[in-house]
């Protein structure tokens, strides 16, 4: 990616992974299908299914060759969010609610306003914390050990 690329990044991104969307640009104009992947580095999303290529691969240690269709990412100008009252394509907007939640709504020419839910497949995590310790952790005891005390002094360098 050059560095005129770079520059013209997104800075807040209206489509989420796990939306429905419809892809209005390119050889799968037209077909619906849900954000597999985002990769805001390039502008791009991958679609479930969408925008197949035949990929060549090399037979290695570990895995077979051959030719297998792997989806390509499509530039995220070529997808829109689909309204989920009208099923069309909308553009996205943000509105907050009496009760200050921020929602996102669908605008646009032939729009119906109403609230686009966020994905379910957000709320879970995608690399999942660590539960055991590991040798580099700090142990908890050490951690709520109290080491400083201003008014009793303790901590204090002496000067």
């Amino acid at each position: 990616m050059g560095w005129k690329a770079a520059q013209k990044l997104i800075p807040k991104w209206k489509i989420l992974r796990g939306d429905n969307v419809m892809i209005i640009r390119g050889k799968d104009k037209g077909e619906t299908g849900l954000i597999k992947r985002v990769i805001r580095s390039q502008n791009r999303v991958i679609v479930e299914g969408k925008n197949l290529v035949k990929k060549h691969i090399k037979q290695g240690q570990g895995h077979e060759g051959g030719i297998f269709s792997v989806e390509a990412p499509l530039h995220v100008s070529n997808v829109q969010v689909l309204n989920p009252v009208t099923g069309r394509p909308c553009k996205i907007g943000y509105r907050y609610l009496e009760d200050g939640a921020k929602v996102r709504v669908s605008r646009g020419q032939e729009a119906s306003g109403s609230i686009i839910p966020r994905p379910e497949i957000l709320s879970q995590r995608r690399k999942l914390r660590p539960t055991i310790l590991g040798p580099k952790d700090t142990p908890m005891d050490v951690v709520l050990e109290k080491t400083y005390d201003a008014k009793a002094g303790l901590g204090m360098p002496d000067l």
